[in-house]
C-alpha cells in the first residue's frame, strides 16, 4: 500500500509519463479524476508497457464511450476487469489492440443472461470475479 500512496503522491511533481520507483517501471497516463498505471520491473521494456497502458485506456475509452471518468468506470467496473482479462493472463500480456480488446468483452458481455447496466455493483463485482477466476483456473 505504501507503493501507491508514494506513486501517487510523486507523480503530481513529475511532468513525463514513465518513472523508475524503487526499482519499478511505471508508465502512467491521468485522464479526468482516473489515473491509470502500469508498473513492470526495471529490466522490462519501457515501450511495452507503454503500449499495454495505451491499448487499455483506448479499450476502456471505447467501451465507456470516451466518458473516461470516474462514475462511469464504477458503473462499468466490470467490463474493466474483462478488459485486463482479455489483455492479461498470468503475468504474459495477450493483446494490445483496443479495438480487438473492446469487442471480445462487448461480445462477452452481451452473452451474460442478464443485462449489466441492470446488475448492482456487488453483482458487477460477482460477475467480473467469476470471469477473473475463470481464466486463472484455464
Amino acid at each position: 500500500m505504501y507503493f501507491f500512496v508514494y506513486l501517487y503522491h510523486m507523480l503530481h511533481f513529475l511532468a513525463a509519463e514513465i518513472t523508475l520507483l524503487e526499482n519499478n517501471i511505471v508508465v502512467y497516463k491521468f485522464a479526468q479524476d482516473l489515473h491509470f498505471f502500469v508498473t513492470g520491473g526495471e529490466d522490462e521494456n519501457e515501450l511495452i508497457l507503454s503500449s499495454v497502458l495505451q491499448g487499455f485506456f483506448d479499450a476502456v475509452a471505447l467501451l465507456l464511450r470516451n466518458n473516461v471518468e470516474k462514475m462511469e468506470a464504477l458503473e462499468n467496473l466490470d467490463l474493466i476487469f474483462l478488459c485486463l482479462d482479455e489483455m492479461v493472463d498470468q503475468g504474459m500480456v495477450l493483446e494490445t489492440d483496443a479495438n480487438v480488446i473492446a469487442g471480445k468483452v462487448a461480445m462477452q458481455s452481451a452473452e451474460t443472461s442478464s443485462s449489466l447496466s441492470e446488475q448492482t455493483l456487488t453483482q458487477a463485482f460477482a460477475t467480473a470475479r467469476e470471469h477473473l477466476a475463470r481464466s486463472l483456473l484455464t
